[in-house]
């Protein structure tokens, strides 16, 4: 929510094995993609947040969150394969990515700099307990 500034995660149990990924690897993904939004709070790395589901800037933070979510997975070691329930969120990016050339590479940079943001958070936080 950013309204907020708060992160809500479904309840582990609502997860479930896929032919692509075991329960627990769909919950982390999931949690990695709403931190990943988190990230662009005006507070930390200040992406705007102002689209609407369907319109490019919605698309573009949905591919932000996604990538964070791949990127996070791949440097805690946790599979993170495509889902059904990823078609919607692909469409509007096809979309977007349509309408501009350089759509996935800014994405990318600034997936990038949210997984980079939250280890360092993590990491800080180990060496603080």
């Amino acid at each position: 929510m950013p309204r907020t500034d708060e992160v809500y995660i479904p309840d582990d149990w609502r997860f479930f094995d896929t032919p692509t990924s075991s329960r627990q690897e769909a919950f982390y993904s999931t949690i990695f993609h709403e931190l990943t939004h988190a990230t662009g709070h005006k507070s930390r790395l200040d992406r705007d947040m102002s689209g609407r589901f369907g319109d490019a800037g919605y698309a573009y933070e949905e591919l932000v969150a996604e990538l964070g979510a791949a990127f996070c997975c791949a440097r805690l070691g946790i599979t993170n394969e495509p889902r059904l329930d990823h078609a919607q969120y692909i469409k509007s990016w096809h979309r977007a990515l349509k309408n501009e050339k350089r759509f996935i590479f800014k994405a990318s940079a600034e997936a990038q700099k949210a997984t980079d943001w939250l280890i360092q958070k993590q990491e800080r936080q180990q060496v603080a307990a």
